[in-house]
């Protein structure tokens, strides 16, 4: 085949089956240019971290300025492109009132991603520094993404916030999505593999490892067997929670209480109260109520135990 034939045939490809971003219709988002945009806005959340040239003191509010700028002119940009792939007829003059609103959030943002860096600092021994964990910690690069992507998500802003995330995604193995509400001290160990659904809600001081889903266990259809949009999907995970590897929570009405350990590999769709351990026992599972200070799911507890109960 000529390439005059395979350049005719794939004109007549994008009439037929679509997928053709048109020039002269609306522009899509970059995602060369959001993949700048996340880069950018982890040197502004860590400024001096990841510049090739040694940061002094000094250079600090410059350095921010010029940051700032670009991200600015970046976000405003990108922004409105989306705003107009939702048909938002205000998009040119909305979208520099959304960049400036969401640039607004990035001290709050710094306080509480401080917060993770701490708890991965706490959580993991194997940790010499808060600078090794900044640099090489993959829950660093996601958890702050996903947070600023979660302003633009709750400003109404479509596309971008998961592009941002996927760019996360990509370099971690770990996707949250940027409808997820996560709170202080949020530390995922090892990264890879994690899937975070949109109405998953996570409390504070929660730990979860590789491998760990908090995923939809069905989705309600419409007439025509379409899945309903906007529906709670996805579990809540309380305060002071550890979740070990591979442990998959389903559901949107799943709900684990405050101060309690998901084992490794455990199959989860359905609520268990707070100070509880939940743990693969041959085929069965195991919750039962957690001892005082019980800091992990090694020991089982005693078969026939007053205090647990096979799902």
């Amino acid at each position: 085949m000529s390439l005059d034939a395979v350049q005719a045939a794939l004109l007549a490809s994008y009439e037929a089956d679509g997928g053709i971003n048109h020039l002269d219709g609306v522009n899509l988002p970059a995602q060369e240019s959001v993949n700048t945009l996340a880069r950018d806005v982890m040197h502004l959340l860590f400024p001096g971290y990841f510049e090739e040239i040694a940061l002094e003191k000094s250079a600090v509010p410059a350095h921010v300025g010029r940051l700032l700028a670009g991200i600015e002119r970046r976000l405003t940009a990108e922004i409105e492109k989306c705003l107009r792939f939702a048909r938002r007829a205000d998009a040119a003059t909305r979208a520099p009132a959304i960049a400036t609103q969401a640039l607004g959030q990035f001290p709050e943002l710094r306080r509480i991603i401080q917060t993770d860096v701490t708890a991965a600092y706490e959580g993991d021994p194997a940790a010499r520094s808060v600078e090794e964990i900044i640099l090489s910690y993959p829950c660093v690069l996601v958890i702050s993404l996903q947070r600023f992507a979660h302003v633009l998500y709750h400003l109404g802003v479509p596309l971008l916030p998961r592009m941002l995330t996927e760019y996360a995604h990509e370099r971690t193995g770990t996707d949250i999505h940027p409808g997820a509400r996560i709170g202080t001290h949020f530390f995922i160990d090892h990264a890879t593999g994690v899937v975070i659904g949109e109405s998953c809600t996570i409390g504070n001081h929660v730990k979860i490892y590789q491998g760990v889903t908090l995923g939809a266990k069905s989705f309600e259809v419409d007439n025509n067997g379409h899945p309903i949009k906007g529906v709670k999907r996805h579990p809540d995970i309380e305060d002071h929670v550890t979740i070990y590897a591979h442990a998959t929570i389903l559901g949107g009405d799943t709900r684990i209480g405050a101060h309690s350990i998901v084992g490794g590999n455990v199959w989860l769709l359905q609520s268990v109260p707070a100070h509880s351990i939940v743990q693969q026992k041959g085929d069965n599972l195991l919750v039962r109520a957690r001892r005082k200070k019980e800091p992990s799911v090694a020991a089982p507890a005693q078969a026939g135990a007053a205090d647990d109960w096979v799902i």
